[in-house]
């Protein structure tokens, strides 16, 4: 049966048309349990870079709206985040069709870059596409997600491409954002480890064994092809992760009782009552 999702809150579960009462958490969701203190100083810095950039603009707005004001200070993180959120699936969709084969004419100019260093990561490397936008399905730990694509390499002795090089079959990830973060390993160690692969037809086959992870990571810059463990302690992180969820959605809410003592009003005695 097909795989489908839905989103509650901040979190996307996944089920198939056949059992859709049972959803499994995505991947990424799961690895959102992971502490982001550095968040709150970006989104701090953000508001504030907006502030000092704008700043006639913001007073001529709180003068008419102070409340609409706040807000727009505040949101600028979020702002720029859907920003690149959308730049970044439109840049995985063209990533997708030129690893395919697809020809891809013009494009609009902020995606120019991506399409050019993208298609020059295929001519130097020259991976051959296995499979692409599938989901990765675990019963036995109750997990499913979408992975970018399976990439069947050819590397030398030292790890680099070669056409005439040992054969490598690496579970991939493209991202386009500023930096790389280390929790990319336990995104690809999540898919590796699970034991199905679900097609968008629905067709279920076991998940092979990966020689490895990679990330690709492609900016208006440059690109880099970039090795990624996902052994088998890499997972054990992410199945802690996968606990923490459970913690998160379900146990915290069942951990304290209802009262079983407190504080009474004062008595009032019928001495009291008489005067």
């Amino acid at each position: 049966m097909a795989v489908r999702t839905i989103n509650s809150g901040d979190t996307r579960f996944y089920f198939t048309e056949d059992l859709p009462e049972r959803r499994y958490p995505g991947v990424t969701s799961i690895i959102d349990m992971l502490p982001k203190k550095f968040l709150q100083r970006w989104n701090a810095k953000m508001s504030a870079e907006l502030a000092i950039d704008s700043l006639d603009f913001i007073k001529e707005m709180a003068e008419r709206d102070p409340e609409g004001a706040k807000a727009y200070i505040a949101g600028a993180a979020y702002r720029y985040t859907k920003r690149r959120s959308t730049l970044g699936s439109e840049a995985h969709d063209l990533f997708e069709r030129l690893l395919r084969g697809e020809y891809v004419g013009r494009v609009h100019t902020d995606l120019e870059p991506y399409k050019r260093h993208f298609s020059e990561f295929l001519e130097v490397v020259q991976p051959e596409l296995v499979r692409a936008e599938d989901v990765a399905w675990s019963d036995e730990h109750q997990y499913a997600g979408s992975f970018d694509g399976w990439l069947r390499l050819h590397l030398d002795e030292h790890g680099k491409p070669d056409p005439h090089g040992e054969s490598a079959l690496v579970v991939g990830d493209w991202k386009t954002g500023k930096n790389i973060y280390p929790s990319v390993a336990l995104q690809l160690s999540a898919y590796a480890h699970a034991e199905w692969v679900i097609d968008q037809s629905g067709n279920r086959d076991r998940m092979p064994d990966f020689d490895g992870g990679a990330v690709l990571h492609v900016t208006p810059e440059g690109w880099e092809f970039i090795p990624v463990r996902i052994d088998r302690e890499v997972f054990d992180h992410f199945l802690m992760l996968r606990h923490t969820f459970e913690w998160e959605r379900r146990v915290q809410k069942t951990v304290i009782g209802d009262p079983i003592a407190a504080k009474t009003t004062k008595i009032v005695t019928g001495t009291q009552r008489r005067k």
